[in-house]
């Protein structure tokens, strides 16, 4: 498999100088006033996207970018599956939202966000009909499977339940099945981290063990067993597992003795993939580089929408800095 990435990697190699630097990002953050980011971007490759309005369309210039990103390296990447690897969580927010559209009756089309692999058209029909010739037959049968769930029950959380277990389960098929050590292993972390913030959100709303044991995926690294062993228990006993677990030194900074900083987390466990993916700069062989950039796009993407909203939001200096994902280091 690395051998087959040999004509790949100078390619990223040269889409890397386009990421946004950390002095540009610098300059945007302290900007004062969204026009000001507007002048900045111009000189960038979002430069075609600046208009006179551009901070109210800005959000799809940002999704067109990503899906252009993911199409042209679809077209030159060995094994197409290593980029939806990273993009199927786009595709798994797309059935959450597409499937409560359905089932409320509402337009949720505005909250669709491009994977490079299926249309919003596609994942209709076959959240419509429950049969698709185009999408793969795992997301068919999620489709289905929240389909037969909605004959017996109308809570939507329960369609969050089923598509999340779908996207755990196919996450370390593929990362199984593409025979990477290395991407294997941050997968089963990656899930590990999903389960123990699953566990957390249970006991500080008094969830049964019962829906403990539907939501928690047994595709990770920690049994499954012992994560439910904490059903009857208090969210202190549950941080103080996590203070002894192999992820203590990761988590801490979103731990006190009695509580748990979610949004904290969230950007804590943002940043840790962008570390783990840094050392594929060294690597001039394999699928890590790819993987690199293309979470270094998703960042990049992630921060400039934070940067645009808090500046037409007045968010202050610090409380966008604070928001921040780490950037990557090129």
């Amino acid at each position: 498999m690395n051998n087959s990435y040999h004509t790949v990697n100078p390619i990223i190699r040269i889409k890397e100088n386009e990421l946004l630097s950390k002095e540009t990002f610098d300059q945007l953050i302290q900007a004062p006033s969204v026009d000001k980011v507007g002048e900045i971007l111009k000189q960038t490759v979002y430069g075609k996207y600046i208009t006179a309005d551009f901070e109210h369309h800005f959000e799809q210039s940002l999704n067109q970018e990503l899906v252009d990103t993911y199409e042209e390296l679809i077209q030159i990447v060995p094994n197409p599956r290593l980029i939806w690897l990273y993009t199927m969580r786009y595709t798994t927010h797309n059935l959450k939202v597409l499937t409560k559209a359905d089932k409320m009756q509402e337009n949720y089309d505005y909250l669709f966000i491009p994977d490079g692999f299926y249309s919003i058209d596609e994942l209709k029909a076959a959240i419509e009909t429950g049969e698709s010739s185009t999408l793969p037959p795992t997301i068919v049968r999620s489709i289905q499977e929240v389909r037969e769930y909605f004959e017996e029950s109308r809570i939507l959380q329960g369609i969050d339940v089923i598509y999340d277990r779908f996207f755990l389960s196919e996450q370390r098929k593929i990362a199984e099945s593409l025979k990477d050590a290395y991407i294997l292993e941050n997968i089963i972390a990656s899930i590990d981290l999903k389960n123990l913030i699953t566990v957390a959100r249970c006991l500080m709303q008094k969830r049964s063990k019962g829906f403990m044991s539907t939501v928690i995926s047994e595709d990770g690294s920690i049994e499954k067993e012992t994560l439910l062993a904490f059903s009857n228990k208090s969210l202190s006993d549950f941080i103080q597992f996590i203070s002894e677990s192999e992820y203590a030194e990761l988590l801490e900074p979103a731990l006190s003795k009695d509580k748990i900083d979610f949004l904290r987390l969230d950007v804590i466990i943002d940043n840790h993939l962008t570390n783990t993916l840094q050392s594929a700069q060294t690597q001039a062989f394999g699928p890590l580089p790819l993987l690199a950039y293309l979470n270094a796009k998703d960042i990049e993407a992630m921060n400039l929408r934070l940067i645009i909203v808090g500046k037409r939001s007045g968010f202050t200096t610090d409380a966008i800095k604070e928001r921040m994902r780490s950037l990557y280091d090129i």
